[in-house]
């Protein structure tokens, strides 16, 4: 295959998904992974997109994220992973409240033989757990932002401020050891932030395409949080200054 080809299909790759590994690039495009890494470097020069450890990913204005359909399908096999882990952190009786991350959807249909009291903050989240007969399910108030299928507003807020919860579980769009999480909106942020602010425990769900990234809005520092669950594996360096945080590290 030529290499203005082979670049084509990845930047082509990118626009369906926020990541793509060398390894993945290399099995699709039956290059070698060095080949993959130099045309990689190449794009990355010529601001196609960025140049991250084990791949690239797309490049995203910081005040800009994907569809939430989009987001829906990145990853899913990682953010499942990741929601049998929080599944299994969770006490039965414990009062959680579920952010309207595509990660806390995945958690939602985890959950459904759980005996919990759930908040959704998502439809989606709502729906998978709408059915369930072991789980208390409270829908907040708020407005609906159809594009997100998310609930929220001043309601939303106040209602999260007038509960109290064992657990918040949030997931962010994009999360760094620098700016902690973030989200490409300040309403999003303010709705994860209310959440996190009635909870006893903050747990932050980080898929592998979040983690590196800043997103516009400020959500919280990661010394915020009591622990992160992640499908990603961490260098030596970035799990030092998480215990710095003391943040516990759960790896799904």
């Amino acid at each position: 295959m030529r290499t203005s080809e082979r670049h084509r299909r990845i930047v082509a790759h990118l626009e369906k998904s926020d990541f793509a590994a060398v390894t993945e690039l290399a099995e699709e495009l039956g290059a070698s992974e060095a080949t993959l890494r130099r045309d990689l470097a190449e794009l990355d020069s010529q601001g196609l997109l960025r140049r991250v450890h084990g791949g690239a990913r797309r490049l995203q204005v910081r005040g800009f994220g994907a569809q939430f359909s989009s987001r829906a399908s990145t990853n899913t096999e990682g953010k499942q992973r990741i929601a049998r882990a929080v599944a299994g952190m969770l006490a039965p009786g414990e009062a959680i409240v579920l952010d309207s991350g595509t990660t806390a959807v995945e958690v939602a249909r985890a959950i459904t033989d759980q005996s919990l009291r759930v908040v959704p903050l998502s439809l989606p989240s709502l729906e998978a757990t709408a059915s369930s007969t072991s789980l208390t399910v409270t829908v907040p108030g708020g407005e609906l932002r159809r594009d997100e299928r998310s609930f929220t507003g001043p309601l939303t807020q106040r209602t999260l401020a007038d509960l109290r919860f064992d657990t918040a579980l949030i997931a962010p769009c994009a999360v760094s050891l620098e700016s902690g999480a973030t989200a490409y909106d300040t309403e999003d942020a303010a709705i994860k932030h209310a959440a996190m602010r009635s909870a006893e425990r903050r747990i932050l769900l980080c898929d592998s395409t979040k983690w590196g990234r800043t997103a516009f809005a400020a959500i919280a520092g990661l010394d915020a949080f009591d622990v992160l669950v992640t499908d990603r594996s961490l260098s030596r360096e970035e799990l030092g200054l998480l215990t710095e945080a003391a943040i516990d590290v759960v790896t799904a």
